[in-house]
C-alpha cells in the first residue's frame, strides 16, 4: 500500500498554526507522513519544528502589505522564490493533499500546489477573509469557514461552514498544577491576560499600570509575548510568561477570566473552555478590522465583553474587569448554548475526501 502523505502550511502568528497543531497528531495516528512548509523565522517554525515525525521546510516569503513601503518592491521576488522552493518540495515529497491555515507564507505554497495538481483545502478562521487567503482562494479546491457569516465572503461552490477546531489537550489541564506554576492560591480568582503571540504593548502597559489595584481583587497570569517580559516586577499574585505551550492547558484550568485580543482561534478555545472574556481587538489602524468583527460576534451572542483599543485606559480596564466578574454567571449561561461539535473529525473527513488518488 502506498504511503499516505499530507502537507500543512500556515504561519506568521500563532493563530495561523493552532489548527494545524490540532490536526497533525490525528493524521499521524492514521499513518500519514506529515510535512510542513513555513517561513525561516516565523513563530510557526518554533511551534512545528520540535514535533516528532514532522519534516519542516522553510521557504522565502513576502509580507504582501496593504500600505506603501520600499519593501513592497522586494516582496514579489521573495514570493517567486518561495513559489520555486514550494514547487521543489511538493515535487520531492509528493503529498496527496495540502491543508493551508493562511498567513503570507501559505500563498506560494497554494499556488505551487495548483501547478502540481495537488488539491488544497484552506481554513479561514476569521469573520472576514484575510488578504493571504483571498489571494489563495482561486487555487484551492475547498475553503472551510469558522463563522457562518463568512460564507458570503467565499467563492460560490467552494465554501463550507464547519465551526471551530479546538485542541483537545486544552481540556486535560490540572488546576492545581496551573496555580502551583504561578505560585497562586485558591482564595482569589485568576485572570489570564493574553496579547497574542507577538504581544500587545497597549494591553501589557494597562495591566502593569493597574497591578497594585488589580491584585487586591484578582491574581494575574500574564502571557505577554516574546521580548515583553518585565523582570523588574516581582509581586505576589502576578506571574509573567513570554509564551506558553505545554503548560497552557494547566494555566487555562486555573483561569477564571480572560483578557485577550480577539483572534478567532483563541476566542473559540476560550468559549469551548467556558471562560468569560474581555476582548480588546486590534484596532483598524493596525489591522483590517477582522478582530473587531470577531469580538462583535461574540458580544452579540453573550460570550464576551469588548473594549476598543482606543478606549483602553487605566479606568476603563478596571471598570471592565469588575463588570466581567459581575456578569460571570450570565456569560456562562450564554456559553452553555454553544456546543463544540466534532469539528476536527469533519475537517479531517473533508481533507481526506480531496486527496489526489494515485
Amino acid at each position: 500500500m502506498s504511503q499516505k502523505r499530507i502537507l500543512f502550511t500556515g504561519g506568521g502568528t500563532a493563530g495561523h498554526v493552532i489548527v494545524n497543531l490540532a490536526l497533525i497528531p490525528e493524521f499521524q495516528k492514521q499513518g500519514y507522513t506529515v510535512d510542513y512548509i513555513g517561513s525561516y523565522s516565523g513563530i510557526e517554525r518554533k511551534l512545528i519544528e520540535p514535533l516528532d515525525g514532522v519534516t519542516y521546510h522553510a521557504i522565502s516569503t513576502g509580507k504582501l502589505r496593504r500600505y506603501m513601503s520600499k519593501e513592497n518592491f522586494k516582496d514579489p521576488f521573495k514570493v517567486l522564490k518561495g513559489l520555486a522552493q514550494s514547487l521543489r518540495i511538493i515535487q520531492k515529497r509528493k503529498p496527496q493533499v495540502i491543508f493551508s491555515k493562511g498567513g503570507f507564507v501559505s500563498v506560494p505554497v497554494v499556488m505551487a500546489a495548483r501547478l502540481k495538481s495537488v488539491p488544497t483545502v484552506i481554513h479561514e478562521s476569521d469573520y472576514t477573509p484575510g488578504l493571504a487567503n483571498k489571494l489563495s482562494f482561486p487555487f484551492a479546491k475547498k475553503i472551510l469557514a469558522t463563522f457562518p457569516e463568512t460564507m458570503k465572503h467565499l467563492p460560490e461552490g467552494k465554501g463550507e461552514y464547519i465551526g471551530a477546531v479546538v485542541r483537545e489537550e486544552l481540556f486535560e489541564g490540572d488546576r492545581s498544577k496551573g496555580l502551583a506554576l504561578c505560585e497562586f492560591h485558591k482564595q482569589k480568582p485568576v485572570v489570564m491576560v493574553m496579547g497574542g503571540s507577538t504581544g500587545s504593548k497597549r494591553i501589557n502597559d494597562a495591566i502593569r499600570d493597574n497591578l497594585d489595584e488589580l491584585l487586591q481583587e484578582v491574581q494575574i497570569v500574564h502571557i505577554c509575548g516574546h521580548g515583553h517580559k518585565d523582570t523588574s516586577i516581582n509581586k505576589r499574585g502576578y506571574a509573567q510568561f513570554e509564551y506558553v505551550q505545554d503548560e497552557l492547558k494547566d494555566l487555562f484550568a486555573a483561569t477564571d477570566y480572560i483578557v485577550s485580543r480577539a483572534g478567532s482561534n483563541a476566542i473559540f478555545e476560550f468559549l469551548a473552555l467556558k471562560k468569560p472574556m474581555l476582548l480588546i481587538p486590534l484596532s483598524r489602524k493596525a489591522s483590517r478590522g477582522d478582530q473587531i468583527l470577531n469580538a462583535d460576534s461574540f458580544v452579540k451572542q453573550g460570550y464576551a465583553m469588548k473594549r476598543e483599543e482606543e478606549e483602553l485606559t487605566n479606568e476603563t480596564l478596571l471598570k471592565d474587569l469588575r463588570q466581567l466578574i459581575h456578569k460571570h454567571d450570565q456569560i456562562l449561561e450564554s456559553m452553555q448554548s454553544y456546543q463544540s461539535e466534532r469539528t476536527k473529525e469533519k475537517v479531517m473527513d473533508i481533507i481526506q475526501s480531496h486527496e489526489r488518488r494515485k
